[in-house]
């Protein structure tokens, strides 16, 4: 049986994937920042700073299960407010910026968490190490325009690592018992995004 070419159309178009339905943003490195806390001497955190969060996010507010995110930190950005252990933090013993001067983070799979919550999987790749982590993920928040009428979006996540999984092992064992730097480290994305404009359809051509 033959199908006319307007039932074919009609067809793919009822067929089509639900990524029909996705819209990509990207990270707004200006409003964006990934911040960590780690345990010093056993009895206080030190928190820190990356800037120059850079990534995409496909979002399908369809099925969000089918989004996709990917983003990049720049290691050598790395701010505890004191500049002597930064320069450390960057050297060899730890984060080893001129060898690794990335952090990065690809979602591999999304799961519902509750209303707007969700936990968002994917592998984190540090100091030349890729293990697997949950986000855990408050957002996306609702499309809002600013001023110069750019669509904007934001999330928050979290998680812990263990920072010997990535080969940042580099400590000191105290008098006193323990050691001066904790394993587990928080880490916390605030994250703001701008809808990129759709790609238009390509101009139809004439054949004879």
């Amino acid at each position: 049986m033959k199908m006319s070419l307007k039932s074919a159309i009609t067809l793919l178009a009822v067929a089509a994937p639900s990524f029909a339905f996705a819209s990509a943003w990207e990270i707004d490195s200006s409003h964006s920042s990934a911040q960590f806390a780690v345990k010093h001497m056993m009895v206080s955190n030190v928190r820190g700073t990356f800037s120059n969060v850079k990534g995409n996010v496909n979002l399908d507010d369809k099925d969000i299960t089918k989004s996709t995110i990917e983003a990049t930190l720049d290691a050598k950005t790395i701010n505890t407010n004191e500049p002597k252990r930064d320069e450390h933090l960057r050297s060899a013993d730890f984060f080893d910026v001129e060898k690794f001067p990335t952090i990065t983070f690809k979602s591999t799979k999304v799961a519902k968490a509750g209303k707007d919550k969700l936990n968002v999987t994917g592998d984190l790749t540090m100091h030349g190490v890729t293990k697997p982590v949950v986000l855990a993920v408050e957002g996306p928040t609702a499309e809002t325009k600013d001023a110069w009428g750019n669509v904007r979006r934001g999330a928050v996540a979290t998680t812990k690592i263990k920072r010997s999984d990535f080969g940042l092992t580099w400590n000191k064992a105290l008098e006193a018992g323990g050691v001066a730097v904790g394993d587990e480290v928080t880490i916390t994305l605030d994250l703001e995004t701008t809808k990129k404009a759709e790609a238009s359809a390509p101009a139809a051509t004439d054949k004879k």
